[in-house]
């Protein structure tokens, strides 16, 4: 197997998610579990991840206002 050190990895934590988000662990908590529709996640047995990919998708849909783009 190949190390590839340098590549941003695929899923993050939560504790590395939040602060993407510039939210608290437990707003993060409630975006994911209380809001509907909420944040995208993958479970993995008992822990829950997040794609970073799904997170910027997520924020270009929450996206209010002018078109800047």
């Amino acid at each position: 197997m190949r190390h590839q050190g340098t590549k941003a990895p695929l899923l993050v934590d939560s504790r590395k998610a939040a602060p993407m988000l510039a939210v608290s662990l437990r707003k993060l908590w409630a975006m994911t579990f209380e809001e509907q529709p909420g944040l995208p996640y993958i479970r993995c047995g008992r822990l829950v991840r997040y794609s970073i990919a799904d997170l910027e998708r997520w924020i270009e849909s929450k996206r209010q206002g002018g078109d800047d783009r």
